[in-house]
């Protein structure tokens, strides 16, 4: 079968269509026909050989996609053939087919179309495990997310909102700002104009918010505890700008401040399953109704990958970006 695939790590120019194995199913497996595929940052740092699949995990990119379901295997429930998917991926989504334990699998609503559905799984599971379920948000609290025009940032201001919570965003320019408000946020602050803190500290009467949802990582770290309030918890989920930075150990003590780590991808299959029966427990109804709904910035051929890459270096989208598989 067809998939983006590259012989060496590399720029985009390094991704291109070549031929592998079609995926073996296994007892608790679906196979999909992928239709579209969702592109994410981590997607990009695996082409540059900087995250490398878990094992046993295809090598082939693609962390999510949406088609329907060619074979279901024996231990599987509640599937059939011909059922639409969209699926939650520890890899190979850049292609023909796909497998993936039916416990990371949702049944495509009638309400997304196929493309919006691929940019689905990856970013609302995200955002719903790290701010739902580790940090335990309630109604009324207040987030602050950085990357609010990413698929992520996008995701959670939603999840938020129909969750009765209030989310703080920051975004690289003031359109992306203007559309996170209008997507639900309270309020987005251009992290170009100054720093971030003061801001989120000013516009919560110096309390300061209740979480932080942070991709950026040791750059950011200063000002995130200076702009958690007193019981205030961080989840940080990348390292864009940077692993190692200085804490003050003082201000977590003093403030009872809780630093959590997370990442989804290296879950097990049964910690994927129940994120997933969480999610749906608790925003399923949302989903088939149609009120949540990620916005799809742009749709490239998988022949031209590369440029759907390029597009989310230079961070010119909101939302997400979806490769067509052809």
């Amino acid at each position: 079968m067809k998939a983006v695939v590259f012989d060496q790590p590399g720029g985009e120019e390094v991704l291109k269509i070549g031929d592998v194995a079609e995926p073996a199913v296994g007892p608790k497996d679906l196979l999909i026909r992928v239709r579209y595929a969702g592109v994410n940052r981590a997607d990009l740092m695996q082409r540059q050989g900087n995250y490398p699949p878990p094992p046993g995990a295809s090598p082939v990119l693609g962390l999510e996609c949406a088609g329907e379901v060619l074979a279901v295997g024996a231990q599987t429930s509640g599937w059939r053939v011909a059922d639409r998917a969209m699926a939650l991926l520890p890899g190979g989504g850049y292609a023909e087919q796909a497998v993936v334990d039916y416990r990371s699998a949702i049944h495509t609503p009638q309400a997304l179309r196929d493309e919006e559905a691929a940019a689905f799984p990856e970013v609302f599971l995200t955002a719903f495990l790290n701010l739902f379920m580790l940090a335990e948000i309630k109604p009324g609290e207040t987030a602050l997310i950085h990357g609010g025009g990413s698929g992520v940032g996008t995701a959670a201001i939603q999840l938020l909102a129909l969750a009765g919570a209030r989310s703080i965003v920051t975004a690289g320019d003031r359109a992306k700002c203007d559309r996170c408000v209008q997507l639900g946020a309270s309020l987005a602050i251009d992290y170009k104009e100054g720093p971030f803190a003061p801001r989120v500290k000013e516009a919560t009467r110096g309390r300061g918010v209740d979480v932080i949802l942070d991709s950026i990582g040791a750059a950011y770290l200063a000002q995130n505890i200076e702009a958690l309030g007193h019981g205030g918890r961080m989840v940080l989920i990348g390292l864009m700008q940077g692993a190692r930075a200085e804490i003050d150990l003082a201000a977590v003590l003093r403030r009872h401040l809780r630093l959590i780590g997370s990442t989804l991808r290296s879950r097990s299959p049964e910690d994927k399953g129940r994120i997933v029966e969480a999610f749906l427990g608790r925003f399923g109804a949302e989903l088939n109704a149609g009120r949540l709904k990620p916005p799809v910035h742009a749709v490239v051929s998988f022949a031209d990958a590369a440029r759907a890459h390029r597009i989310m270096r230079q961070s010119e989208h909101f939302g997400k970006i979806v490769l067509r598989i052809d």
